[in-house]
């Protein structure tokens, strides 16, 4: 791990889980949000100074003993708010064959403009799908998988990165 910060702040964790994104998946809650997102699912996750806090290490050590498991979903809270942490963790986890999602309120766009800091864009190469922008509750959609709002995107990452364009997972996506 390269990163600066060695403890991550979480509201918690689902170790088995099938609405984060496709299969069985470790979803890590992160403590943390400024977006304020009325009618948000999650507003617990929002006060930076809640939840609890734990090393990386450790995190992921759990991750990596968790069985049966088809990815991971850092989620929230927003994990950009801290991306160095999100950086280290997905890093690891992907260097071990991982799927990798993250949730965030912050837009694709914003991340690669540098909106959210330079360890948010950073993160973008260790992840697999990002789905992004702020839920927008007159929004509110069933009728788009692993997402709350119909103006949130599934970002397939590293094709969007390649192509220097958004390049939809949902194009790619059959159930």
């Amino acid at each position: 791990m390269n990163g600066k910060k060695e403890s991550v702040s979480i509201a918690g964790v689902k170790k088995h889980t099938t609405v984060n994104g496709p299969g069985v998946r470790y979803t890590v809650f992160m403590q943390g949000c400024e977006h304020g997102c009325k009618g948000c699912h999650n507003p617990e996750t929002h006060d930076p100074d809640g939840g609890k806090t734990i090393p990386v290490k450790e995190l992921i050590d759990d991750i990596l003993a968790t069985k049966y498991i088809d990815g991971v979903t850092l989620s929230g809270g927003d994990p950009l708010l801290q991306a160095e942490q999100c950086r280290d963790i997905a890093e690891a986890l992907k260097s071990k064959g991982l799927n990798i999602w993250l949730y965030s309120g912050f837009t694709f766009d914003e991340v690669i403009e540098g909106k959210a800091g330079e360890a948010a864009r950073e993160v973008l190469n260790f992840i697999d799908v990002m789905v992004d922008g702020r839920f927008v509750e007159p929004l509110l959609s069933e009728d788009h998988i692993w997402r709350g709002s119909s103006n949130q995107r599934l970002i397939d990452v590293k094709k969007s990165l390649d192509a220097d364009k958004i390049i939809s997972f949902d194009d790619e996506f059959v159930l």
